[in-house]
């Protein structure tokens, strides 16, 4: 693997203070908004829509500009990444291998990320690029800033319909990890295990990878690339989960093509 390619919310940052501070700014408990944003994580509906819950029809792109026009925009330091991301990312680089971050954010959350310093070869995020995931365009701009193959450049997410399933449709080597709401809650859903090159539960298995991903090697936890495709179906449509749920009552489960978009399809963009 030459290049690796790291999401950030939820993957090398914390969301703590970004909910807090929504929390704040429309008066409620942090634990009241916490508590929404993981019921719509589990019901497959995008994070936000936790805010429009608590505020009918709210505008969030408005309220995000009300909040920096009164001071109380976004903030990012050191102590708002996770333990693992600068041992892991300072190990990939000492091996050679080039690191990327590139996920969801705004102009400013570049800014506060770069100001960190990490050891990254290069930091960016969709606003600077102008399209967020998971568009396949911003995939289409991660393999140029790769500088390698696709096949050789590994992306790392914890949300399988922003991170996972476009990275992969547009060739490049995944691994999902298993952190943030997302990342715990459909870690072991049929589609993520089915697309997932890899599986892993912290950034420090990364530099295990590196090497092994290129020659068909697996994790300590890998995922199964090419699993049975009836035993996938069987278990994707489980009542038990959200997901297939919504796949038996879908006009085009009846292909197989079109139950895999549907079950998909549970789990929104986000970010």
């Amino acid at each position: 693997m030459e290049t690796i390619v790291l999401d950030i919310g939820e993957t090398l940052v914390r969301d703590d203070r970004h909910w807090a501070s929504w929390a704040d700014w429309l008066g409620v408990p942090a634990h009241t908004l916490g508590a929404l944003v993981g019921a719509v994580v589990a019901q497959g509906r995008e994070a936000t829509d936790a805010l429009r819950i608590l505020r009918p029809g709210m505008d969030v792109e408005a309220a995000y500009r009300a909040r920096a026009a009164a001071g109380r925009g976004e903030h990012l330091d050191e102590s708002d990444l996770y333990q693992d991301v600068r041992p892991a990312l300072g190990e990939l680089r000492s091996a050679g291998v080039r690191v990327v971050v590139a996920g969801n954010g705004t102009v400013r959350a570049g800014e506060l990320l770069r100001a960190l310093d990490l050891p990254a070869d290069l930091v960016v995020t969709a606003d600077e690029w102008g399209v967020r995931k998971p568009d396949p365009e911003f995939f289409a701009r991660v393999v140029e800033a790769s500088g390698a193959a696709p096949e050789a450049t590994l992306y790392v997410g914890d949300h399988p319909a922003d991170d996972l399933f476009p990275a992969a449709a547009a060739g490049l080597r995944t691994a999902h990890l298993r952190r943030g709401p997302y990342g715990h809650w459909w870690a072991d859903h049929p589609d993520v295990v089915e697309t997932a090159d890899f599986r892993i539960d912290a950034l420090t298995e990364l530099a295990g990878l590196a090497g092994s991903a290129g020659s068909g090697g697996t994790s300590s936890n890998p995922a199964s690339v090419e699993p049975d495709a009836p035993a996938a179906r069987d278990a994707a449509e489980d009542s038990s989960t959200p997901a297939a749920q919504d796949a038996s009552t879908a006009p085009d489960a009846s292909t197989d093509e079109g139950l895999k978009v549907v079950r998909r399809g549970a789990l929104r963009s986000v970010r």
